[in-house]
């Protein structure tokens, strides 16, 4: 998933970052309310973790107004040392999905993530995507083809799990660079041109042509089918 965090204290947000990182989350964060409203209201998130007291604009605010303005849908996990039952249910009622108390455990936390995930839009098993005889398991880290399988990295699995969840779409360059890599990172085209060129010879390499699943729609992108 692709996640981003709104949380003023540095230290929690970047112990939370480096944690769902090493689950295979790509994950952005802002340490400010305004700037981290702008990030989730202009780009696209699977899950926005949100503290309430911030700097800018507070957490309640920004759910606000990403429900009623922008009409933002995206799992919201809300984060705050408040505690009482009156500031989970304002929380709740204003649009968000679920509430978590400080201080918590990371192991609670990622309970909690991984079960907004499986709130998916689209794929009605969120473990488990299938492109033909390819299977890729976002619980497992597994991907197979044809019963086999298949070592892919990090960066690898995170881009072929945004391919096989937009089966059939023509995807851009700047939309994989968007999604698959961090708000931040410096990433060139040339940088999707490379990866792509290793799912192919780990995905498309053994098999012959004619059953090759990463597709280049020359001008526009690629696209898996």
């Amino acid at each position: 998933m692709k996640i981003l965090i709104i949380e003023d204290e540095k230290k929690i947000a970047d112990s939370i970052k480096k944690g769902l990182q090493q689950e295979n989350h790509i994950v952005d964060v802002s340490y400010d309310g305004t700037a981290g409203f702008d990030l989730a209201s202009s780009e696209k998130y699977d899950l926005i973790i949100l503290d309430l007291m911030l700097p800018g604009m507070d957490g309640w605010t920004i759910c606000k107004n990403l429900r009623s303005e922008e009409k933002v849908d995206t799992p919201i996990l809300m984060l705050t040392a408040r505690g009482s039952v009156d500031d989970k249910v304002i929380g709740l009622n204003i649009g968000a999905d679920d509430y978590l108390p400080k201080p918590f455990s990371f192991e609670e936390l990622l309970a909690r993530v991984k079960a907004l995930g499986r709130r998916p839009k689209v794929i009605t098993d969120y473990s488990l995507i299938t492109v033909s005889d390819l299977t890729l398991n976002r619980d497992s880290y597994e991907v197979k083809r044809d019963g086999i399988t298949i070592e892919l990295s990090r960066k690898e699995f995170t881009l072929l799990e945004y391919l096989m969840k937009n089966q059939g779409k023509i995807i851009s360059k700047d939309e994989l660079i968007r999604n698959v890599w961090e708000y931040e990172a410096d990433i060139l085209p040339n940088t999707v041109e490379v990866y792509i060129g290793y799912l192919r010879k780990k995905i498309d390499g053994p098999f012959p042509k004619n059953k090759h699943l990463i597709k280049t729609v020359r001008g526009f992108g690629y696209k898996i089918v």
